[in-house]
């Protein structure tokens, strides 16, 4: 399958070796990126208006997903990873209610405005500086919808860059975020790919996106981990020492966020 992906996308290197014009490819790409961004914004709109149809919903929490493995530094699954987290979800093996009482098949409680086309994109020679501000755009056309609220499924540990960058550019400053991971995601530019999965806190901390970082978890740090954590005043958590945390953190509270209607 990786090699049916990357079949389109090498074949532009190999376009513009054989002369065909710039400006011929790059007008493609944008019939691509804003076809891409129409479906996400009808989508949304359509969800958005049956929600306020329905009546009696603060929030809606509403599925985007982001098929992208590409940065990951071994292996490609999480590309996989939206189609089969529904799956789990309505798989049918138990009903859709939470432990609250909730609804899952409840419009005001749930709705999916699906996955951003980012293979389709990518096939079309689209860097990722663009393909980041892409899923961004994405996901703040969601916001745009009240009471639509975006949940995110990914996708590998890169797409927390653009998503995170989002929601604090519609919110109008910098957010709390808890991070509940074995590694901490903030080396400088792991193997020389700034938006690798392994970089998106560094991306998002040297970007003033985050206002404050808990990291909770962490079972894998390195050198350069700690160092980074420390130069962006990042709380780290590591499992060896959960015990000791263990109060703090289920007594913790972070900034409480208003969203306008």
């Amino acid at each position: 399958m990786m090699k049916i992906w990357r079949r389109g996308i090498h074949q532009f290197p190999n376009l513009n070796a054989r002369s065909v014009p710039k400006e011929l490819i790059e007008k493609g790409q944008q019939r691509v990126i804003d076809a891409s961004l129409t479906l996400i914004r009808e989508r949304a709109k359509l969800k958005g208006e049956l929600v306020r149809a329905l009546g009696g919903a603060a929030a809606s929490s509403s599925l985007l997903g982001v098929p992208l493995g590409h940065n990951s530094s071994f292996l490609q699954g999480p590309a996989f990873a939206p189609p089969r987290i529904r799956e789990a979800i309505w798989c049918g093996s138990t009903n859709a209610t939470t432990e609250v009482g909730k609804e899952l098949n409840d419009p005001r409680v749930l709705t999916d405005v699906g996955d951003i086309p980012v293979q389709e994109i990518r096939d079309c020679g689209v860097e990722d500086d663009r393909l980041m501000k892409i899923i961004g755009e994405s996901v703040k056309l969601v916001m745009e919808e009240a009471p639509l609220r975006p949940l995110v499924l990914g996708g590998d540990h890169s797409i927390s860059f653009p998503v995170v960058r989002a929601v604090s550019e519609k919110l109008g400053g910098p957010v709390d975020i808890l991070h509940l991971d074995a590694h901490p995601d903030i080396y400088h530019c792991f193997e020389g790919n700034k938006y690798s999965h392994a970089s998106s806190f560094a991306r998002i901390m040297e970007g003033g996106y985050a206002r404050r970082l808990l990291q909770v978890g962490i079972r894998s740090i390195t050198s350069e981990g700690r160092e980074q954590g420390k130069k962006y005043g990042v709380e780290q958590y590591e499992m060896r020492s959960f015990s000791k945390d263990q109060h703090f953190l289920q007594n913790l509270v972070l900034l409480h966020l208003h969203l306008p209607h």
